[in-house]
């Protein structure tokens, strides 16, 4: 990870917030820009950050899916360790599910205070069948989801039956 790549909001002195990109979408894209500056009003520091199949895209312009969950959490590690300091780790669909799995990793624990996910992929796409909850079963710090009623990736009426963490907030 490149840290000049990073895109920064809000004065550096202030609680700081990692933000990651969903899948289709890069850091800059008006979604995460409009949410980075709506956390920096509110008096947080936002760095986001491009997952590397995100940075070949902005580089060669060709569309490529996302990387394998291993390469996304190694990402992801890196800017947590290159900043250094206690934060809360977030994302926006992939990158809160990328943020959910690291934030329930021990070695993280120094620096990682919370997660939010805006948008949890509970699911693939059009698999219900395939949860994406395991890790969500029994967490150990603050976790807050912003989910839609209607997602097609979790929706209300499928996640209230599914058994996760009462430590797991979920707003709708």
């Amino acid at each position: 990870m490149v840290k000049e790549d990073w895109l920064t909001d809000g004065d550096k002195k202030n609680p700081l917030v990692i933000l990651a990109h969903g899948a289709g979408a890069g850091s800059n894209s008006d979604f995460m820009q409009q949410m980075a500056q709506l956390l920096a009003a509110r008096g947080l520091y936002v760095v986001r950050f491009d997952f590397p199949y995100m940075l070949k895209r902005r580089e060669d312009g060709k569309k490529r899916p996302p990387d394998r969950a291993p390469k996304l959490l190694e990402a992801y590690r890196e800017v947590i360790a290159e900043l250094d300091r206690p934060c809360v780790i977030a994302g926006k669909s992939m990158g809160g599910r990328m943020a959910s799995l690291i934030a329930t990793e021990e070695e993280v624990s120094a620096q990682v205070k919370g997660c939010v996910a805006l948008g949890y992929p509970f699911h693939p796409l059009g698999k219900p069948e395939n949860l994406r909850i395991d890790h969500l079963q029994s967490i150990n710090l603050p976790m807050l989801f912003l989910q839609g009623v209607r997602d097609k990736m979790g929706s209300f009426e499928e996640v209230s039956g599914y058994p996760l963490a009462e430590e797991l907030e979920i707003q709708w």
